[in-house]
């Protein structure tokens, strides 16, 4: 396993407890994108709650599974995309339509493409969950 990208690392750990049947998941290292990432498949109804531990070298986070995710990953490289061809990245990414969520990097912070889609912006491709 490759500590070089921590979201990726994260994303792989969470599918692997869920997969299992575990109820809850430590990642470590951890980090802000990583947070926000966390607290989009919390708003979504993905994960449950997550709390920090300090540990005093680098912390880690205790993540609750409420067993509602089938598959989720990074995207990498990571796509640009524009309002009019987040359709394209959905067909690539999610089984169904209105099934699941892109998560984006947007000038104003990470969202799901629903979101970004309301408020008219691009960004690009961060991860996905459905």
């Amino acid at each position: 396993m490759s500590l070089n990208d921590t979201l990726s690392s994260a994303m792989s750990k969470l599918l692997n407890f869920e997969k299992v049947g575990k109820r809850e998941c430590i990642i470590k290292p951890m980090s802000k994108v990583l947070k926000k990432v966390l607290d989009i498949l919390n708003a979504e109804g993905y994960v449950g709650k997550y709390e920090e531990v300090d540990d005093g070298r680098g912390n880690y986070l205790k993540v609750s599974l409420l067993g509602n995710i089938n598959e989720c990953g990074p995207i990498k490289p990571r796509f640009a995309v524009t309002l009019d061809n987040f359709e394209k990245f959905e067909k690539r990414f999610l089984p169904s339509k209105d099934f699941g969520v892109l998560i984006v990097s947007t000038p104003q912070g990470l969202m799901t493409h629903y979101k970004a889609k309301e408020k008219k912006i691009g960004g690009r491709l961060i991860a996905y969950c459905y």
